[in-house]
């Protein structure tokens, strides 16, 4: 390990901080949908995956930022489809047929992204305006990994104020908390469902395309990162808003870090601390209870 300056400690939290946001923006969809639906999308890893392989084509035709707009929003209508044609019948059955369906919907999706792109992975540019470095003393660090940060801190701050201060938010969190007092109300969730199963995949979608330029796009990426996506909904806390951020930035510095002292076990890391965190609080840092949507 070469000699631990404060440069590379900074450099090594500001690593944390991006692989935090992709973790954050995956868990945060995961969240929002279990928390009106109770449902466990064991697809989000496709979605992120095709995320990627749609931004892959965008840029090609219309550029990297006409793709990080239309990449989410195509990922998202094809979430809704979804969760209107099939999601919508399961939600008065037993809670294993929907983690069933969303578990071969993931298998599906993954085959058919290497039937329409090929079993191989392609590499992705970093678009030009977000090459380079920014300088500040002896700190060098990515333009673009700045970028993701910066994205994902206003994704955030979009979904809380959305949720907190417009009437659909507030459907949503009654919704969340009390389906039965909603429907009392004459108030159809039904819609509010398959608008949030869109929102949560279209976030899936966004993280895949941010993820694109540093990683490349593969048929399993989606696998890969959706396991840890789990474990940050687990220590954050099922149904929870600011648990997910929480435990998000907190996995992707501890990781970081584990690279920097430890790298071996950097992996093991995040499932270390699940463990901690669910023998100490089972329902997560901030987790909340909640209610099945029926």
């Amino acid at each position: 390990m070469p000699p631990l300056t404060l440069p590379i400690l900074i450099e090594h939290l500001a690593n944390g901080l991006v692989v935090g946001a992709y973790y954050v923006t995956l868990a945060l969809g995961l969240s929002l949908i279990f928390g009106l639906g109770g449902v466990i999308n064991l697809a989000h890893g496709a979605f992120y995956a095709l995320g990627a392989y749609l931004a892959l084509e965008a840029q090609r035709l219309l550029g990297f930022g006409a793709a990080l707009a239309i990449s989410p929003f195509l990922v998202a209508l094809l979430g809704m489809g979804i969760e209107a044609a099939f999601l919508r019948r399961l939600y008065r059955s037993d809670p294993l047929l929907g983690l069933l369906f969303t578990f071969g919907l993931a298998m599906v999706g993954e085959q058919l992204i290497r039937i329409a792109w090929g079993a191989t992975g392609y590499p992705f540019d970093i678009p030009g305006g977000l090459r380079g470095f920014v300088t500040l003393g002896e700190f060098i660090y990515s333009r673009y990994r700045l970028f993701v940060i910066g994205v994902t801190a206003l994704a955030i701050a979009a979904l809380w104020l959305a949720l907190e201060k417009t009437p659909y938010g507030m459907v949503v969190r009654a919704g969340t908390r009390d389906p039965e007092m909603v429907r009392a109300l004459g108030i159809s969730l039904r819609p509010v469902l398959t608008a949030v199963f869109g929102a949560g995949v279209a976030l899936a979608g966004m993280a895949g395309v941010l993820s694109a330029p540093l990683a490349g796009v593969h048929p399993a990426m989606g696998t890969e990162i959706g396991t840890a996506a789990f474990v940050v909904v687990v220590i954050g806390g099922l149904g929870s808003f600011w648990g997910p951020v929480l435990a998000g930035l907190l996995v992707g510095e501890i990781r970081s870090l584990t690279v920097l002292f430890w790298p071996p076990a950097a992996e093991a890391s995040m499932y270390a601390l699940m463990a901690l965190v669910l023998l100490l609080r089972p329902r997560g840092l901030l987790g909340e209870r909640w209610e099945q949507f029926e």
